[in-house]
């Protein structure tokens, strides 16, 4: 495969790649070298990468894995699930606490659900992948990652609910 189709090919969803290492690690160098190891690996593997299905599936797949992989390792003492959030400069600041305030709790409510939950929600809600995408990822049945879903969701509905209610009875 020659270097201009390569890089065409996986240009397109490099920022995902990103954003899943981001979602798993603790910080952005940690998911800069992450995203940076996955396409290196994908380079070496160019000869062969045509033969996929689906290479940003693939892709996904292999930074999951890689992510994962760096969190078990001894390393890993500090690393933990972390999330940017994008602010508007022309809400109030009110409403950026607020905002701020929620999704710190949903990442701690997330930080908390199993392993697999953590996956589904992160690959559907904050990627868009379509259920089929997420089976070939992670290796389930489409009716399998929608139950995760839906306790995931469940989940998070609940204690955030339980959180901004607190005290009002």
């Amino acid at each position: 495969m020659k270097q201009v189709a390569f890089i065409n090919l996986i240009m397109p969803f490099k920022d995902k790649l990103y954003r899943l290492a981001k979602r798993l690690l603790v910080s952005t160098e940690e998911a800069e070298d992450a995203t940076q190891e996955v396409l290196l690996k994908l380079w070496s593997k160019k000869a062969s990468i045509e033969n996929y299905n689906n290479v940003e599936a693939f892709a996904m797949t292999m930074t999951k894995n890689f992510c994962l992989d760096r969190l078990k390792s001894k390393q890993a003492g500090n690393l933990k699930l972390v999330h940017s959030n994008y602010t508007d400069a022309s809400r109030s600041l009110q409403n950026q606490l607020e905002t701020k305030d929620s999704v710190t709790w949903v990442e701690k409510i997330m930080a908390e659900l199993p392993e697999q939950q953590k996956m589904v929600l992160q690959l559907r809600d904050v990627e868009e992948y379509e259920f089929d995408e997420i089976a070939v990822m992670l290796d389930m049945k489409p009716t399998a990652i929608r139950v995760a879903l839906s306790r995931a969701r469940k989940t998070v509905r609940e204690k955030l609910l339980e959180k901004h209610s607190y005290g009002i009875r």
